[in-house]
């Protein structure tokens, strides 16, 4: 796999970035409930995500790959098994982890970058050096026009890209990402998927990205999880070799339709597709 960007480009002015965490699990499962009305959402199953690496979990509605997410920010506990951070086990809701969902979450009264800006104040960060940081990371989405601009005033994909630098400008181990593009056009997906493989490049995060959409999971992975309906389990692994960046129609890439169909066919053989 070849790589045309730098690592470190985007932290130019002198900031140190944290890298990568690892994220580790083992027999973890999620069960709600007890006795008769127990429901088992999720596993068993197994992560080993190395540091600075970006994996994706793809699968049907309700297969738990948002449960999972969140229990690898500690924000959910497992019913069993367990989770490590770089080696160390998961016991309560992680600081160091950048999480974006679906919904922007912006705060309307905020300009875009005072909601950037928030984490300084909640985690009482240096404010120069976040301000510093927040400045490059609207450079890198495209922002720059838009810092003083309220949630109100600004499209679907702007509102997205900002809270990604939210979740990005206190410097994670680890960024988390709930199908932050679901809700976005055709074109706009293609575009801020651009855009955020770039700045994974340049800061090379560990990524965990939820999707329903094989185009995204096998565009920007390393690696794609596939997991099975309910009770989600990981049923393969696909690594993912195409060269980086990777072009906006991946098409172009005969690799990438052998992957893809790849998945088809994994849904297929489950019967998430009857056709």
């Amino acid at each position: 796999m070849t790589e045309n960007a730098s690592p470190n480009s985007a932290l130019s002015s002198g900031q140190t970035s944290h890298a990568g965490a690892s994220i580790v699990a083992t027999n973890m499962t999620k069960v709600y409930g007890s006795g008769d009305a127990a429901f088992h959402a999720l596993g068993p199953i197994d992560l080993d995500i190395k540091p600075g690496e970006f994996v994706s979990l793809i699968g049907p509605s309700g297969c738990g790959k948002s449960t999972t997410l969140l229990m690898a920010s500690g924000l959910e506990p497992c019913t069993t098994g367990t989770i490590k951070v770089d080696g160390k086990a998961l016991t309560k809701p992680l600081s160091e982890v950048g999480i974006v969902f679906q919904d922007h979450l912006l705060l309307d009264f905020r300009t875009a970058m005072n909601n950037v800006m928030l984490q300084q104040e909640i985690r009482g960060l240096d404010k120069a050096q976040t301000r510093a940081r927040a400045d490059m990371l609207f450079d890198r989405l495209g922002l720059s026009h838009a810092k003083d601009r309220y949630p109100r005033q600004l499209s679907g994909g702007m509102r997205q890209r900002v809270s990604i630098a939210r979740a990005l400008v206190h410097d994670p181990s680890m960024l988390l990402m709930d199908e932050p593009f679901g809700a976005l056009d055709a074109i706009t997906r293609t575009q801020i998927r651009h855009d955020l493989e770039m700045l994974w490049l340049e800061t090379r995060k560990t990524v965990l990205f939820i999707t329903h959409s094989i185009e995204e999971a096998v565009g920007l992975s390393d690696r794609v999880l596939v997991m099975s309906n309910n009770p989600g389990r990981i049923v393969e692994e696909i690594k993912i070799d195409l060269p980086r960046p990777r072009p906006a129609h991946l098409g172009e890439y005969p690799e990438f339709s052998a992957y893809a169909e790849r998945i088809y066919k994994i849904f297929a053989k489950l019967g998430v597709y009857k056709f």
